[in-house]
């Protein structure tokens, strides 16, 4: 149970973010239609992120196996987002300007190697730790900063695409898309927020610091967000660009950090049924919303 101090601190917490959401809310009117939407649905997505670590912070344990099956379910929503809410529309958005089928693929080909190849430099250049493999121990630059920081980049490196997939989506032409791509993110986030939350307490972090990290990370969401609907708004041109961009560095994620997560610990079985399960689910979510 909680400590009166503990409530007290957590609905402080909830009122602050309230206080300055609206405020910032207020603050928008002269921002494009695109971009405020693109906010609104990154800042769902980090709520839905800071409600999954909740379950950490009500002392609730949960299994290596529950765990990996969640890390499962949310690659299995972005590898259905990046095919039915990134591609296939990247695809759409190049023969609308007039591209012919070749064209259409190697430009959303084009697009998705950029956005692979743009975080796997991060993931070379930017120092980091694996929530279960641990840090890079290859890159020096590790040793020299504090493990709070390596987690808060590796957390940085995994919920930057979603952002920016969340605002192309928004800056696009199809707003009903936008909201089955950002709603699916959301509902991947929570599973991701617990996931988080558990992985820095099981190395050592206390359980306020770790639910605090847990939910701040999601804060990355709402800036990508606001930054890649900001540069859809520059060129209709560059609406397929930015759709394969986003595309590849979700695929990047998901190979590089969620799926060999989700499969160190031995429970493969569980993680691949929650990838098809979150596959699924994401898809219909695409059917029903997107048309």
């Amino acid at each position: 149970m909680l400590s009166p101090r503990q409530r007290l601190g957590l609905l402080l917490y909830a009122a602050g973010c309230l206080a300055g959401g609206a405020l910032l809310w207020q603050s928008l009117d002269d921002w494009p239609d695109a971009m405020r939407q693109a906010l609104f649905a990154g800042g769902i997505a980090a709520a839905a992120t800071a409600l999954g670590t909740l379950p950490v912070l009500l002392a609730q344990q949960s299994s290596t196996r529950t765990r990996d099956t969640l890390l499962g379910f949310g690659a299995g929503v972005m590898l259905a987002a990046c095919a039915f809410s990134l591609t296939l529309p990247g695809l759409n958005a190049a023969r609308a300007q007039g591209a012919g089928p070749w064209e259409a693929g190697a430009i959303v080909g084009g697009g998705i190697l950029l956005g692979a190849l743009l975080l796997l430099a991060l993931d070379r250049w930017l120092p980091h730790e694996h929530f279960i493999k641990g840090f890079e121990r290859d890159n020096p630059r590790a040793h020299a900063l504090k493990r709070t920081w390596l987690f808060v980049f590796a957390v940085a490196l995994h919920n930057l695409p979603e952002g920016l997939a969340i605002g192309v989506a928004f800056g696009g032409t199809d707003p009903v898309g936008a909201a089955a791509l950002s709603t699916g993110i959301a509902i991947q986030d929570v599973p991701e927020g617990l996931v988080i939350a558990l992985a820095l307490q099981g190395v050592g972090y206390s359980r306020g610091l770790a639910v605090a990290l847990g939910a701040a990370s999601g804060l990355v969401e709402p800036v990508g967000a606001v930054l890649g609907a900001g540069v859809m708004g520059l060129s209709a041109g560059l609406l397929p660009w930015g759709l394969a961009f986003a595309a590849g560095a979700m695929l990047f994620v998901i190979s590089h950090e969620v799926i060999p997560e989700s499969h160190r610990a031995g429970h493969e079985g569980r993680a691949t049924m929650g990838l098809i399960i979150g596959f699924i689910l994401m898809m219909l979510l695409d059917t029903a919303l997107g048309g």
